[in-house]
């Protein structure tokens, strides 16, 4: 008998036996497809085959091992990690996604690690689901849309260590107060370590039932809405705790003394908040503190302390700003040598920067809002230079220093607001990694430095400074914000200008700039916010401006202009549709820099705002939309595609010379909170249709040639209606300025919509009414003048006859 072939037997015991072991199991794989299958019914374009990023290895051909943002282990290989966060990136308009989507995943319960943030994923937490899951280890379901409480079933999985729900809207507590048996079963069995809340909506009592999470190591709980005491006893039921995060909350009261227990502390962050008393010196005594943020409450700083604060070497980051300082910047801080980050912005803290102080070598250095005074020393820009220089609005003088830029290492340079004068020095260019610079509200002159193309700053605030020469346009073609404003500029608009293809924000108002608005700045496609106020421009407000598609706000108000305004505006898709995207520039309120998160402190946007200046905080200008022209020489009739512009929140062309009516249309501007109309030589009547507009606050119309009754009912018989706004109008009636109107203008509100649709009936309505009226009156007199000779009746019964169709 003919032995075997030994390789033979190995091929296929490796092929029948080993091989399968090296491949997920079949239902896990058809558990997967069933879930892409259930992405692809949602957004059909999520399959793109041009984009690497998504499922296209994800197939039946294959082991789901080998797939993308899978991850297999063991031998057998089962699916320990999926990686499913951003699935609907870069789709327009974001997909809504219900939880339901994940309930093929609930069957995998080998799983270990599950992603799935930033998904848009709306509806409860289905805790049953997760119940399932009971090999999970992390679970990060951030940045989507839950709401409701979380589930109880994801305490109880026995494995699980980190759980993140940041950036959704969940709300609740874990367990209800009374429920002593509920606190047993999560103290003794959650194994939980992490847990991440960020930016959720929890209110009172989420605090208190999470202590009975005693093995917690990090409790971030910062922006939500507590708005109750730190629990006195905090410090008895956390005894692991090293990062307790409750930023940017309502909480009151002090800073429990019970905290002096929590030996492992590492980060504490308490700012922002409404806390009181004075803050501790004991905080200074955990060996092990790094990050330490008291600053933005009532807390006060005792500064009459006489009790040296001992060096702490672990402590590197210090936030004590609002906390009452007052004086020079205390001494202690001298002993903190392991400080990269410090905050004592808002305070009272005067005199010049101490020598010792300036040697310090902090990464990031917030001294904004305080009284210091003297000229900046030369060392804060050598060596070691900060990436983050927060300087605005002290009391500061002199020049820049001339070796500003050895600082390669700043990324934010905010001096505005101080007494700063003299050239900027052209050495400010080498900081390639400058991404803000504002040096706004000082009294530098001179000539603007020339800075690289290819540098990355973004951000560049000049404004309210005693520059004098023509707007300068050697700046990095990635300026997303460029204010110039308020200094004696001279000169045309410059071609150049189009090179900056990213500039989203440009400011040139108040200075002597003069010449026509050209027609290349409609190349400038990215151009959100231009405002030209008060200069001496002339010639005629060009076409190509209004082609702008991302314009919301536009002021070229006190200028000389002339012609008529632009007809056309449906390109001014800004200013119609009222979902825009936010500037990439300002869509966050903070910039991070080295992992250090920085208030920016950006400069409001200046507006004539219902007859007055106001300043529109940047951070919300993508919900702000306005048109300003007013005080020029334009002249014509007003162009009824004005009143296709349905996001505008202001409309002012002000004293101009324009005449004719009142368009219609402006009844579409549905937005609208102040429309002013006055000093213009408009005649005929108010339109009826303003009383549509539900948001207007504000109709001037004052100074024209306006007749007829104001019109009442609607928004225009609720808001409050100043007779200024109406002044000086020979022909306008109306109960608003107290002049009666003649009776034959007294006519009830017409409804032109339902007049259309009623007036076809009528004539038909008539018709059928006048016919038999008619016809009978012609028999009566036919059988008068006896035309007709009725026979005599019958009693023989007729059927009856059909209609005549």
């Amino acid at each position: 008998m003919e032995r075997p072939c030994p390789l033979l037997t190995f091929f296929s015991f490796f092929f029948f036996f080993f091989l399968p072991c090296l491949s997920c199991p079949e239902y896990q794989k058809q558990t997967l497809l069933q879930f892409k299958s259930s992405i692809l019914a949602i957004s059909p374009s999520f399959n793109s085959s041009d984009d690497s990023d998504q499922l296209q290895s994800w197939n039946s051909s294959s082991s789901c091992c080998g797939w993308g943002r899978v991850e297999c282990r063991g031998i057998p290989r089962v699916v320990i990690a999926l990686y499913l966060s951003n699935r609907f990136i870069g789709l327009s308009p974001q997909p809504q996604v219900e939880s339901t989507i994940l309930a093929p995943l609930f069957h995998i319960r080998s799983l270990e690690i599950l992603y799935i943030s930033d998904n848009n994923i709306q509806g409860e937490i289905p805790g049953v689901g997760f119940a399932n899951l009971s090999n999970l280890a992390l679970l990060d379901m951030s940045g989507n849309n839950f709401k409701g409480s979380i589930p109880p079933q994801l305490f109880r999985l026995p494995y699980l260590r980190d759980l993140n729900l940041d950036g959704n809207s969940l709300t609740g507590k874990l367990l209800h107060d009374d429920d002593e048996t509920e606190k047993y079963v999560l103290s003794s069995t959650s194994n939980l370590k992490v847990l991440s809340l960020f930016g959720n909506k929890f209110s009172d009592g989420m605090l208190h039932s999470i202590l009975c999470l005693k093995g917690l190591e990090l409790l971030d709980l910062s922006h939500n809405d507590l708005s109750m005491e730190i629990p006195t006893e905090i410090g008895n039921y956390l005894p692991n705790i090293s990062a307790l995060v409750l930023s940017n909350n309502r909480l009151t009261g002090g800073i429990p003394s019970s905290m002096r227990r929590l030996s492992k502390l590492e980060l504490l962050f308490l700012d922002n908040n409404l806390l009181t008393g004075e803050i501790p010196t004991w905080l200074f005594d955990f060996k092990g503190l790094t990050d330490l943020y008291v600053g933005g409450n009532r807390l006060i700083w005792n500064n009459s302390v006489t009790v040296e604060i001992a060096p702490n070497p672990s402590l590197s980051r210090l936030d004590l700003k609002s906390c009452g300082l007052v004086g020079e910047i205390p001494k202690w801080i001298s002993n903190q040598t392991g400080l990269i980050f410090l905050d004592l912005s808002k305070n009272n803290l005067r005199g010049e920067l101490p020598e010792w102080f300036v040697e310090m070598r902090f990464q990031s250095l917030i001294l904004s809002d305080n009284e210091f005074t003297g000229s900046l020393s030369p060392r804060l820009f050598s060596g070691l230079s900060p990436g983050l220089l927060a300087l605005s609005r002290n009391n500061f003088s002199g020049e820049l220093p001339k070796n500003i830029g050895f600082a390669t290492f700043l990324w934010v340079l905010s001096l505005k607001e101080n007494n700063l004068s003299g050239p900027i020095p052209q050495s400010l260019v080498q900081c390639l990694a400058l991404r803000l610079l504002d040096l706004s509200r000082n009294r530098f002159s001179g000539h603007f430095p020339v800075f690289n193309p290819d540098a990355g700053l973004a951000y560049i605030d000049f404004s309210f400074n005693d520059f004098s020469e023509e707007v300068p346009t050697a700046f990095p073609v990635g300026t997303r914000f460029l204010a110039l404003g308020g200094n004696k500029l001279s000169g045309s608009l410059p071609f150049n200008l189009t090179k900056l293809s990213n500039l989203e924000r440009l400011e040139l108002q108040d200075n002597n700039l003069t010449g026509e608005l050209p027609n290349f700045l409609s190349r400038i496609s990215t151009l959100q916010v231009l405002n030209l106020r008060n200069n001496s421009f002339q010639g005629s407000i060009p076409q190509s401006i209004f082609n702008l598609p991302s314009l919301r706000i536009l002021d070229v108000s006190n200028n000389n202009l002339t012609g008529e305004i632009p007809q056309e505006s449906h390109s001014l898709v800004g200013m119609i549709e009222t979902a825009n995207l936010p500037s990439s520039i300002i869509e966050t309120n903070y910039f991070d820099y080295s992992a250090e998160w920085f208030p920016l402190d950006y400069r409001d946007l200046v507006v004539n705002w219902k007859k007055s200046k106001q300043g529109i905080s940047t951070h919300k200008l993508n919900i702000y939309t306005l048109l300003d022209l007013s005080n020029n020489q334009l002249s014509g009739q007003i162009p009824t595609s004005l009143g296709a512009l349905k996001a505008l929140k202001l409309l002012n062309i002000s004293s101009n010379k324009l005449y004719g009516k009142i368009p219609i249309s402006f009844g579409d501007l549905e937005d609208i909170e102040c429309l002013d109309l006055s000093h213009n030589k408009l005649s005929g009547s108010i339109p009826p249709t303003l009383t549509k507009l539900q948001q207007l606050t504000i109709l001037d119309v004052s100074n024209n040639e306006l007749v007829g009754p104001i019109p009442d009912g609607g928004q225009m018989g609720t808001m409050v209606l100043d007779p200024n706004y109406f002044a000086n109008n020979s022909g306008l009636c109306g109960i608003q300025i107290r002049v009666p109107c003649p009776k034959e203008q007294l006519t009830p509100p017409v409804k032109i919509e339902e007049d259309d649709h009623k007036e076809p009936w009528l004539l038909w309505e008539s018709v059928w009414i006048g016919y038999p009226i008619g016809l009978l009156v012609a028999i009566g007199i036919m059988l008068g003048v006896g035309y007709f000779t009725l026979p005599p009746p019958s009693n023989r019964r007729h059927p009856p006859q059909r209609p005549i169709r």
